[in-house]
């Protein structure tokens, strides 16, 4: 008897985390999001392991729908335990000391709202949010209710109050521009560094 799982790889795991939070996110982010909200097995070393074969097999030739790959700092180099969509716009892979804040917002937002519009949410979904409450203004005490509705306002508030959109230097899209399509995905390699880029 053959026996075939319904359940995505672990790449297409790591996909609908990173489509839920919609902003560059920690790995340990990503799977516990992914933990909590999906079924799956994702797990930190098999991130891990998705993101070394992303680089290490990458082929410029190959068609790929999207690539899971480390968001890049404004030097443009990869911002490690930092994972982002290849399709992502540079605006949004890009990872600067005033978007750290504003990317956790968001994703507060996403997930606090993605668990309200499910019927009852899962302990495992309401520990998670919990523990998001601790990194909002406010957080903590608009969750004491158990709301995923009342974080996602908090998040929300905090984000209106503090975080216009970032545009990124004149400066950082020249080099951008200059990167080859691999740089793009993994980050350029600075002066002294050797091996990669």
């Amino acid at each position: 008897m053959i026996s075939s799982t319904t359940l995505p790889g672990v790449r297409e795991q790591a996909r609908h985390a990173l489509l839920l939070l919609g902003v560059p996110a920690p790995a340990r982010l990503v799977v516990d999001v992914h933990t909590a909200l999906f079924d799956g097995d994702l797990s930190m070393s098999g991130l891990a392991a998705v993101l070394r074969d992303e680089e290490r097999h990458y082929d410029p030739h190959a068609l790929a729908a999207y690539r899971i790959c480390p968001a890049l700092h404004y030097d443009l180099t990869a911002a490690r335990g930092q994972v982002t969509l290849s399709g992502w716009s540079p605006a949004r892979r890009l990872l600067s000391p005033s978007t750290a804040q504003s990317n956790v917002l968001t994703a507060v937002v996403r997930i606090a709202e993605f668990v309200a519009i499910r019927a009852q949410a899962s302990p495992a979904a309401l520990d998670l949010l919990r523990r998001l409450a601790d990194a909002v203004p406010g957080g903590p005490e608009a969750f004491l209710v158990h709301d995923p509705r009342a974080l996602a306002d908090a998040a929300r508030a905090c984000l209106a109050a503090g975080f216009a959109d970032q545009e990124i230097p004149e400066a950082v899209e020249r080099r951008w521009d200059r990167l080859d399509e691999r740089q793009r995905l993994f980050g350029a390699s600075l002066p002294h560094q050797r091996g990669r880029g």
